[in-house]
C-alpha cells in the first residue's frame, strides 16, 4: 500500500472526481470542476490529501498530476482546477509542458478568495504569466467567512463562485437574497461571470434563478464522479 502522496498519486489511488457547471439560462453544461479524491485508507478526505503533500514538499507535483488526470478525463470542455495557496511557491505551474496548456477548451484556475496577503504579489505575478497564454481565472468561495472584495478588482477574474454560505438561506432571508442578487450585478459589472455553488435543493435553485447567477454547481445537479455524471435538469423546470 502506498505510504507517501507521490506513490498513491503513481498508483491511481489518487484521482478526480467531476462535478458539471451549468449553464442556468441555456441548460446546458458549461463545464465540469475537479475534485480530487482517494481510494486509499491514508487520506479520508481531499484536506488530508493536500497537508500530507505540504508536509512532504510535493504540493507542486501533485497538483500537475491532477491537472494532467483532469485534462485527460475531459477533453473537449471546459476545466474548473482548484490551486491550492503554497502552490504559488513552486514553479510546476508555470512550465510551458504543464497540461493545461494543451487543453483544447478553456481552463479556469481557481483560487480560493481567503488566499493570504503574504502571497498577493506572487500570486498576481503567476497568474498574470499562464493568464498571458490563454487561461482563464475563477475567485472562488466568496462569501465564505472573510471575504476580500478587492481580490475580485485587482485580479479580474472571469468568473466569481459564491460560496454555499450564502445559499443555504437564500431562500429564506430576503437581506441575503437582495445581497446576492446585488454582488451578481458587481461581478457583470466588473465583467466576470458568477456560479452558485453547493446548490442542493429545488429552493434553492429557484433562489439561485431569481438572482440572476449565471451558473450553477451543486447535489441537486449532480454530484461529483467518475466519469462525467449525468445531470439531472427536473430541478430547473
Amino acid at each position: 500500500m502506498a505510504s507517501t502522496v507521490l506513490e498513491a498519486l503513481a498508483a491511481r489511488q489518487l484521482y478526480v472526481a467531476l462535478q458539471p457547471v451549468v449553464n442556468l439560462r441555456k441548460r446546458e453544461v458549461f463545464g465540469y470542476e475537479a475534485l480530487v479524491r482517494s481510494s486509499s485508507p491514508l487520506f479520508r478526505n481531499p484536506g488530508e490529501i493536500l497537508k500530507k503533500a505540504i508536509e512532504e514538499g510535493c504540493l507542486g507535483e501533485l497538483g500537475r498530476g491532477l491537472r494532467a488526470m483532469a485534462v485527460s478525463a475531459c477533453p473537449r470542455t471546459n476545466l474548473f482546477l482548484n490551486l491550492h495557496p503554497n502552490e504559488f511557491d513552486e514553479g510546476w505551474l508555470v512550465r510551458p509542458d504543464d497540461p493545461i496548456f494543451v487543453h483544447d477548451r478553456h481552463i479556469y484556475l481557481e483560487i480560493t478568495e481567503s488566499v493570504p496577503l503574504s502571497h498577493f504579489r506572487l500570486c498576481h505575478s503567476v497568474l498574470k504569466e499562464v493568464r498571458s497564454k490563454g487561461i482563464y481565472l475563477a475567485v472562488d468561495d466568496l462569501g465564505a467567512g472573510y471575504s476580500n472584495l478587492k481580490y475580485i478588482a485587482d485580479l479580474a477574474p472571469e468568473v466569481v463562485k459564491l460560496d454555499r454560505d450564502l445559499i443555504t438561506d437564500l431562500p429564506r432571508q430576503k437581506r441575503l437574497h437582495k445581497l446576492v442578487t446585488n454582488l451578481v450585478r458587481l461581478c457583470e459589472e466588473l465583467n466576470a461571470k458568477v456560479v452558485a455553488e453547493g446548490i442542493e435543493t429545488k429552493e434553492e435553485m429557484k433562489a439561485v434563478l431569481d438572482t440572476g447567477a449565471h451558473y450553477g454547481q451543486g447535489y441537486v445537479l449532480a454530484r461529483p464522479a467518475y466519469p462525467p455524471p449525468l445531470v439531472s435538469w427536473a430541478c430547473l423546470d
